[in-house]
């Protein structure tokens, strides 16, 4: 852990506000769930709560179902960083910050399909350097929240993201909003 040489009171109602440098450098936006943690040295630590980071296995073994099912790489996101990926992705990949592209498509609520030399095309990370030729991305909803992301990716240039894509990645978005839910 390392000090930032920041110094804030707690107010009468007992609220701390974390400065805007940090919430930028963290991307910690208004509404952002965190999470409380204290140590033995009597710390107070504040992480960023990820719901899909709770059903990170069943993430996993969803990501890894779609891309056995379909062949192609499956990557499932939440706001932050990408949770589970399978497929012909590297497992790197995990856990690597998403780009701001992303983070407006999943924030439009909006699905996309696009090609690589489409300007609609979004990178998952900032440093993208994956050979991704299509891509079918959803954002996942849960209790009018935009919390993630399910993008199906294609290496191959011959093929293209169609219907079935679609609703495989529609039908797996809205089932991990669900889950949330429950």
């Amino acid at each position: 852990m390392r000090a930032t040489g920041i110094v804030r009171r707690i107010d009468d109602l007992g609220r701390v506000v974390v400065p805007k440098e940090i919430r930028r450098t963290l991307r910690i936006r208004e509404g952002d769930p965190l999470e409380i943690f204290t140590d033995r040295e009597g710390e107070i630590i504040l992480k960023k709560y990820s719901p899909i980071g709770e059903l990170g296995v069943f993430a996993r073994q969803y990501a890894d179902t779609l891309a056995q099912t379909t062949g192609y790489t499956v990557c499932i996101t939440d706001r932050d960083q990408i949770i589970a990926a399978a497929g012909g992705a590297k497992k790197d990949i995990v856990g690597k910050a998403i780009s701001k592209k992303l983070d407006e498509v999943i924030e439009g609520r909006t699905a996309i399909s696009a090609t690589k030399d489409e300007k609609r095309y979004v990178s998952l990370t900032e440093e993208d350097n994956e050979d991704f030729e299509s891509q079918m991305i959803t954002p996942i909803i849960c209790e009018g929240d935009a919390i993630g992301s399910v993008a199906i990716l294609c290496k191959d240039p011959r093929s293209k993201m169609g219907e079935v894509e679609q609703k495989l990645a529609n039908s797996a978005a809205g089932f991990l909003g669900k889950q949330m839910e429950s």
